[in-house]
């Protein structure tokens, strides 16, 4: 489904990596960049590419002094030394899982083994685990991709369901620690058979998605907990957090005075901020309706969900 897609018949270039290396430079010098994103289509194989990658970064590390932030995708396929190199260069490292099952992976990108993707997940998780490990034997060790890593699925294009992705999600965060997993609606940039007529990329649908990311991460919620068999994508109309609320109305009322983190970050309308505000601010007193809005809590969406002093 990529313009750029190997099949593709369009015209192919590349920058040499010290073309790369000035021309990010150049840029940062004058104020236009702070970081660089570094990504790659496949050049002879996937270790010659690896290794112009890491040429280009070497040379603006070493040579060029580049202190700015740097988001680097290793290519699937490569090898895991050429991977470390990478991570002792870069501030960030990703492989692209590209769609969220097997099967739409073969049928879409039939060149990229799922293996090939998850070997390098792998080995990333475990150099930034070692490196962890390292840095708290020897102070000065070398860090290892210091910002973690990421991984990113088209939604869309394929049949996968919501439950199919937030378990697939929950997984990945599980088994590779990753700090994001960025989703991306479809959005034809070719003729393809995969678009019929009248088709409109998944925006909310991504939007949702992110949501439901957003309660995995922070506030305590298990994929099976925002979805299942029976139910198997997300409310359009309402977000998961609200959603879950209305499922489960036997948990609320809940007590803003007495309860605990994990039940107020279950409300509607009350984030992590607001939460840890409100923890704070009931060791000094007892909270009424006007001291959550003073704490920006979201009211409209909180009142029906909570008791002050009953």
């Amino acid at each position: 489904y990529c313009v750029n897609r190997r099949t593709a018949d369009v015209p192919r270039t590349t920058f040499t990596p010290r073309e790369l290396a000035e021309l990010t430079y150049g840029f940062y010098r004058r104020n236009y960049i702070e970081g660089l994103f570094l990504s790659s289509g496949v050049v002879k194989n996937p270790d010659y590419t690896m290794e112009q990658m890491i040429e280009c970064l070497w040379l603006l590390r070493q040579e060029y002094g580049f202190c700015g932030y740097i988001h680097a995708k290793a290519i699937p396929g490569s090898s895991r030394e050429l991977i470390h190199q990478l991570g002792l260069l870069a501030d960030r490292l990703s492989v692209n899982l590209e769609l969220p099952s097997e099967d739409s992976l073969n049928r879409l990108a039939p060149d990229k083994p799922r293996e090939n993707i998850f070997r390098p997940m792998a080995a990333i998780a475990t150099g930034i685990e070692e490196n962890r490990h390292e840095l708290v034997r020897y102070q000065h060790a070398p860090r290892f991709a210091p910002a973690g890593s990421s991984t990113q699925m088209v939604i869309g294009a394929t049949p996968d369901t919501d439950f199919q992705i937030m378990r697939l999600t929950e997984s990945l965060y599980q088994k590779y620690k990753h700090k994001r997993i960025f989703f991306s609606a479809y959005i034809p940039v070719a003729n393809s058979a995969l678009t019929p007529v009248g088709y409109t990329p998944p925006l909310l649908r991504e939007h949702r998605l992110y949501q439901a990311d957003w309660l995995l991460r922070f506030y305590g919620f298990r994929a099976e907990e925002i979805l299942d068999e029976a139910h198997p994508y997300l409310d359009p109309l309402l977000d998961p957090k609200e959603n879950w609320a209305l499922s489960h109305l036997d948990y609320f009322p809940v007590e803003v005075n007495t309860a605990d983190r994990a039940q107020l970050l279950r409300v509607p309308g009350m984030g992590v901020t607001s939460v840890e505000r409100i923890l704070r601010a009931r060791r000094q007193a007892r909270l009424n309706f006007d001291d959550l809005r003073k704490l920006r809590v979201v009211m409209k969406r909180a009142q029906y969900f909570i008791t002050c002093s009953g």
